[in-house]
């Protein structure tokens, strides 16, 4: 068990609970984490210490929560990891600010703007050779006026996230996709009449089922090198309106071309920290598609954990103990999912995934991140019942009785 450290996470997800699972397994150490309100999985933990905060991510209330909890634990270092776009963003732009026991593993505030502003990070891409979408960046004064150079159907999705959901309005959703030109822009409509005024990116749509998804986790360390690469085959997401696009069911793979094209661009980037890629396979001319980058762990970062990378030990072997060494590129095959195994054999398509699937859950493989026994209790054990149950109902409300086969 671990003395000289402890980590402090914001938000109030399952992103936080994976990175507090990590920090538990691999040192026995408890969490702090602090979100705007109760939620689960956080609440009523034994791994974690979670106190809501409605004025969590304003300026003042966040660097006063980071001041005072640092000041209470000035004789170990503060592990400060931000879970959610605005609390990354509230650790970047305050990193040279931050107490001195304090350790941020992220990037600058100039490079996050530029990466997480999808017509910028698209232009990186083109500069660094992946490739990404069709893509075509619309201005809000351009209204109705103006030629697409594909045709639908189209993804819409705003270009800056964190501005657009400041902006709520009646059916938004993260991305949308519309079938023809009329329905786009009604959509765009939408969006810029909540208020929203940045760019808006529409792409064409990419075709294939949810397996045609890929996600790449990487570390770079404090100097810009990248120490840990996992790529995950996502092979279904969630496809409720605000949680779509969540992976659901993912087992890790490896693709050593794909991984050092995104090693180069990081390193070349002078990246530090976590990064997140969401990427998707194109049947039509057999490239893969980079789609954006989260500037931390992703929801499903435990997915790395699973297959033999803690993601909290990344951190440790780099601040706090001054490890270095290659960059490690994993390559065991596991499970990770976090809706019921009926669900995921009932929605998965094709039936070679299904086939792994069942091969990873007989060899013991196969995890849910939300389900950990050192975490028990009846009253967390019946959350986690009822949390398991409702993907049922919300598969079957949008996707329907059963995932169509594709094979």
């Amino acid at each position: 068990m671990r003395s000289d450290f402890v980590p402090l996470i914001f938000a109030g997800d399952i992103n936080v609970y994976s990175i507090a699972r990590a920090f538990y397994e691999e040192y026995g150490v408890k969490s702090y984490a602090i979100g705007k309100y109760q939620a689960w999985p956080v609440s009523g933990s034994k791994i974690l210490s979670y106190s809501p905060n409605q004025q969590a991510d304003v300026q003042e209330t966040f660097i006063g929560l980071v001041s005072e909890f640092a000041k209470r634990h000035e004789d170990r270092k503060v592990i400060l990891q931000g879970c959610g776009d605005n609390y990354v963003r509230l650790v970047s732009q305050n990193i040279k600010n931050l107490p001195e026991n304090v350790i941020a593993p992220c990037i600058g505030i100039d490079l996050l703007d530029s990466l997480t502003h999808k017509e910028k990070f698209y232009a990186m891409c083109e500069k660094a050779g992946i490739d990404y979408p069709d893509t075509f960046v619309h201005r809000k004064e351009a209204g109705a006026e103006f030629d697409l150079p594909f045709g639908g159907p189209f993804i819409i999705k705003p270009s800056n996230s964190i501005e657009y959901w400041r902006h709520p309005f009646p059916g938004q959703k993260k991305v949308f996709k519309a079938e023809c030109r009329d329905e786009l822009d009604g959509i765009l409509g939408d969006i810029y009449g909540a208020g929203y005024s940045d760019s808006t990116i529409i792409q064409n749509f990419i075709p294939g089922d949810d397996s045609y998804m890929r996600v790449l986790t990487s570390y770079s360390d404090k100097s810009g090198k990248v120490r840990m690469m996992c790529l995950g085959h996502v092979l279904l997401e969630e496809h409720t309106p605000h949680g779509i696009g969540n992976h659901a069911v993912i087992i890790t793979e490896r693709n050593e071309g794909l991984e050092a094209k995104f090693k180069e661009l990081l390193e070349g980037l002078n990246y530090v920290g976590y990064s997140n890629f969401d990427i998707k396979f194109d049947k039509r001319d057999g490239k893969f598609k980079a789609f954006e980058i989260n500037a931390r762990p992703g929801r499903s970062n435990y997915y790395v954990t699973n297959a033999g990378e803690n993601v909290a030990r990344c951190i440790v072997d780099d601040y706090i103990d001054n490890k270095t060494g290659e960059c490690r590129f994993v390559d065991n095959e596991t499970l990770w999912l976090v809706v019921p195994k009926k669900v995921a054999f009932d929605y998965v398509p094709h039936e070679k995934y299904r086939v792994q699937m069942r091969k990873l859950i007989k060899e013991g493989k196969c995890v849910n991140p939300l389900d950990y026994k050192p975490d028990g209790g009846f009253p967390r054990k019946l959350r986690f019942l009822r949390s398991q149950l409702s993907h049922f109902y919300k598969y079957r409300k949008y996707l329907g009785k059963q995932q169509v086969e594709r094979d």
